[in-house]
């Protein structure tokens, strides 16, 4: 991603453009279209380099359903595809892409997360012989206030309640950030492949039990104070490029 001024945003009901990206609904299809700058990395890249390519993503389950994660109403998520497949196609990726089981879904709010966020933990899966998908968020609020929810899509655009065991913890990241997840008291969570590790943001698969059901799971963590801080801030920048104007 790129990080770009107002002037290079330019959106509607259907359809949201970002410099030279853009994602657009069309037939009942999201598809997504990517022109961007891969920066350094270690284990990754020497140089920049770009890397562009198409999303296309079909849902098996479409809902619009939203849920408030605040008292107040100013940050709202929503599961828009909790359960879809993917077509990806771009030149950086082995055999020039892939096909395979997707997710899609949105956040927005009035004013910036960590102003009300310490942080949160979301992970889904697929449950039921993967007849089901689960999805999860656990987010606690500046006030000490605890938001869990556990959502289970069966098929189905409206999603069933279902309850939480407690959150056990996860192994921390590189950089500190603390994780967990709900697990049946008898069961032990387990982190089995990092995908993302930064100072404020995570991403791994893990295991953990629901239930008395054993899950996969994608899950992440956000530390909002750490993304408010300001020695953070500075270092953004060298993991998403900024460019004020487009083209």
């Amino acid at each position: 991603m790129t990080e770009r001024g107002q002037g290079s945003l330019e959106r509607g009901p259907q359809h949201l453009r970002i410099g030279p990206s853009r994602m657009v609904m069309q037939d009942g299809r999201l598809v997504i279209d990517f022109s961007e700058t891969a920066l350094p990395w270690p284990g990754q890249r020497l140089w920049p380099g770009r890397v562009s390519g198409r999303v296309e993503l079909v849902a098996d389950i479409a809902s619009d359903h939203s849920v408030d994660l605040d008292g107040a109403g100013r940050h709202v998520w929503c599961p828009r595809m909790p359960r879809a497949r993917a077509t990806i196609t771009c030149d950086a990726l082995p055999g020039g892409g892939w096909c395979g089981p997707a997710y899609h879904d949105m956040n927005f709010g009035n004013r910036p997360i960590e102003q009300d966020f310490i942080g949160w933990d979301w992970a889904r899966g697929l449950g039921g012989a993967g007849e089901d998908t689960i999805i999860l968020y656990d987010a606690t609020l500046r006030s000490g206030a605890h938001r869990r929810l556990a959502l289970r899509y069966s098929g189905q655009a409206a999603p069933e309640i279902i309850n939480l065991p407690a959150r056990q913890t996860l192994p921390r990241g590189f950089w500190g950030v603390c994780s967990g997840v709900a697990c049946d008291a008898a069961g032990i969570p387990r982190l089995l492949t990092r995908l993302e590790d930064s100072p404020f943001y995570t991403r791994a698969c893990i295991e953990t039990s629901l239930q008395g059901q054993r899950l996969t799971m994608v899950h992440e963590t956000l530390d909002c104070r750490r993304l408010s801080n300001p020695l953070v801030r500075l270092m953004l920048p060298f993991r998403m490029p900024r460019r004020g104007r487009y083209p």
